[in-house]
């Protein structure tokens, strides 16, 4: 045997169980087909990698079996991912909603600590490793792959697959994950773009360009979920961390209702503002509460020239309905190029929640994104990513 383990992946789940299998004492030799480990941890966050959330739990996560992240989140807590980290030099730092940063570090240094700690248990990370082969003897598993035209074979009792899912396919994603489970009789739970912007095509198709750029706090909502973020408007549709986070509740067909005022009640501000300035044009009310171009756009919808004071019942009643029950039909999405991970994946049906062994093939582990486990923008991803790679580390 070369190791009490391979690791295919060099994401976050495989560096951090390569990490935690070294805190155990195991050998393991982790196989990358990029030339680099922790490719989409660099870009995360903007190359800053919010790497964790400080309010992450289960609750905030897609699954078709919304129970099973439990298990691996009790064993390895934000508290655990924010002291170990801290071990290491790097002190967080809480933007938006719980997300953390490193205050003064970056993504760069996030990998480094991996690489680092990897070097000084002796743990091999061969990066430009192209997995040909993948053999399951009766207690081992034998990877074959090709590096620099030269063909090797690595064999250990445990197999870790952490290969991530579909996102970003320029950096290098594949199936790699889902094929080899497909192989072996797994099933898999419907995959699909998530936390993507969404498109709009069509007669509204125009209303959105004039206002590409621009960025309005709201709250988007369908009869799943809601989120209270800002969105973005661009040449195709809209972005921005609102539309990300209802991205992955959304299915195609399906409209989103926009609250463009969320907290406030615009029928009562028209209503304050009828008793003491009934003169006050409404689009002058409006620029109080957005971007002069904004209001001007929403003349498509409403009689900006018109007082307060002359607003008559029903256009009353047509600006509450367009300020607070915007809707927007997207068209689809962007698809994998622009999508932060992928929902849907390995059914956790098909592995164990307490130790992620698949149940089927004893000794293969399926960590990460490849899993049917997504999480909410803002750092979830990676603490899923965190606790896989520290529970199959116990496993193997």
């Amino acid at each position: 045997m070369d190791a009490d383990a391979i690791i295919i992946g060099a994401g976050a789940c495989g560096l951090m169980c390569a990490v935690q299998a070294g805190y155990l004492g195991k050998k393991v030799i982790v196989l990358e087909k990029g030339s680099k480990a922790g490719a989409k941890i660099l870009i995360s966050g903007g190359g800053r990698c919010n790497y964790t959330n400080l309010f992450a739990t289960d609750e905030q996560f897609i699954s078709a079996n919304k129970h099973f992240s439990k298990s691996a989140f009790t064993q390895w807590t934000v508290a655990d991912t924010i002291s170990f980290f801290e071990t290491y030099g790097i002190q967080g730092k809480e933007k938006t909603l719980g997300q953390l940063f490193p205050e003064d570090k970056n993504a760069k240094d996030i990998v480094e600590v991996f690489t680092g700690i990897c070097d000084d248990f002796g743990q091999e990370i061969r990066c430009d490793a192209d997995i040909t082969d993948i053999t399951k003897h009766e207690d081992s598993y034998s990877v074959t792959y090709q590096r620099s035209g030269k063909s090797y074979i690595v064999k250990a009792p445990k197999l870790v697959i952490a290969t991530g899912g579909l996102p970003i396919p320029k950096m290098g994603a594949t199936d790699f994950a889902l094929r080899y489970a497909r192989q072996n009789g797994l099933n898999i739970v419907e995959t699909a773009p998530a936390l993507v912007p969404l498109t709009i095509t069509g007669k509204d198709e125009d209303w959105y360009v004039q206002l590409s750029g621009n960025s309005v706090f709201c709250e988007l909502s369908n009869e799943r979920i809601s989120f209270e973020e800002n969105i973005l408007f661009t040449h195709w549709g809209l972005s921005g961390p609102a539309v990300l986070q209802i991205s992955s509740y959304w299915r195609p067909g399906e409209s989103i209702n926009i609250n463009l005022l969320p907290h406030e009640n615009i029928s009562e501000i028209i209503e304050e503002e009828r008793k003491y300035n009934g003169k006050t044009l409404l689009s002058t009310l409006l620029n109080r509460y957005y971007a002069r171009k904004f209001s001007e756009a929403l003349g498509k919808f409403l009689p900006l020239e018109k007082t307060v004071a002359s607003l008559t019942k029903a256009e009353l009643e047509l600006v509450h309905q367009t300020i607070h029950y915007f809707k927007m039909k997207p068209a689809g999405d962007k698809g994998y190029d622009k999508a932060e991970v992928m929902r849907g994946g390995i059914d956790t049906a098909e592995l164990s929640s307490k130790t992620l062994e698949c149940k089927k093939l004893p000794g293969l582990y399926f960590g990460g994104e490849c899993v049917d486990v997504t999480g909410w923008l803002g750092g979830y991803n990676f603490q899923w990513a965190w606790a896989c790679g520290f529970v199959i580390a116990q496993g193997i």
